[in-house]
């Protein structure tokens, strides 16, 4: 498996901390989730006409451009012309950076619609961008996010849209933090469409100043109380050997840890875990 590290925490590097401070800790790739006050990374020409060059500079320092993360929700009807367009635009960064791999939504309201419903707005969307020129060599994964977290609503999704180009992103702490599954329960429904992974962890903590809505705080990997260990040990025993990304939302929450401490502590943490 290799690691990676999302540019949304460390929305205050340009590429060239990106390249070096990536290759400094040991990180083998980068998901591009906002570039400085960006977060279309395909409204920026660092990323369009001068992608190659990116790219180049990325490869030099031994990274590999792991995903693009979109903001596309299939299952959102009223956005079915954005998520066209930003997919077309997406399309063209992913491939010049030379990642297999976009991050997607599946989104939707659930007000007065059920899961079904939804599951069928995101097959017509779906299919209309898999028809988008080079769409079909990319992966499109869905992150278990929003709407789509429990086991047997990612389920759904994922047979609902059985294209092999669409899949899932396993965001191992929101199935167990707000979905109150084990790794177990999640990979028994989304395993083999499993594409790409999330990893962060948290504490319940309701009472500090930098709990979330849900009592919970984002803490460093391994200080927290996500079963994250023993979800990668799912991974491992199950054959995954695919990117494991450190998802650091510091551009949400800025008074989360400085990139500076927080990649490399996730570095230390996680290389044991993998061998």
């Amino acid at each position: 498996m290799k690691i990676a590290f999302m540019t949304l925490g460390c929305p205050n590097w340009n590429l060239d901390t990106i390249c070096q401070r990536g290759a400094e800790y040991g990180f083998d790739g980068v998901d591009f989730r906002g570039y400085l006050d960006e977060i279309d990374i395909t409204k920026l020409a660092l990323f369009t006409t001068h992608a190659a060059e990116t790219r180049q500079r990325l490869n030099d320092a031994g990274l590999l451009v792991s995903a693009v993360s979109s903001s596309i929700q299939v299952c959102r009807a009223e956005n079915r012309a954005e998520n066209l367009d930003e997919a077309r635009r997406t399309i063209d960064v992913a491939r010049k950076l030379g990642s297999e791999n976009v991050r997607v939504f599946g989104g939707g309201n659930l007000d007065g619609s059920s899961h079904a419903e939804l599951a069928q707005i995101g097959l017509d969307c779906m299919r209309a961008i898999l028809e988008l020129d080079g769409a079909s060599e990319l992966r499109w994964l869905f992150e278990t996010h929003d709407n789509w977290i429990k086991a047997s609503d990612s389920k759904l999704l994922l047979d609902n849209i059985d294209n092999p180009a669409f899949g899932a992103l396993w965001d191992m702490g929101h199935t167990a933090r707000v979905g109150g599954e084990t790794p177990q329960q999640s990979y028994a429904a989304i395993g083999p469409r499993i594409g790409y992974t999330h990893v962060k962890d948290a504490v319940y903590d309701p009472n500090h100043a930098q709990a979330m809505s849900d009592g919970w705080r984002y803490v460093l990997p391994g200080e927290g109380q996500l079963p994250l260990a023993e979800a990668l040990g799912v991974l491992r025993q199950n054959g995954y050997d695919g990117w494991i990304l450190f998802e650091q939302e510091k551009r949400w929450h800025p008074s989360l840890a400085e990139p500076e401490v927080a990649f490399p502590a996730f570095v230390k943490w996680i290389r044991p875990l993998l061998q």
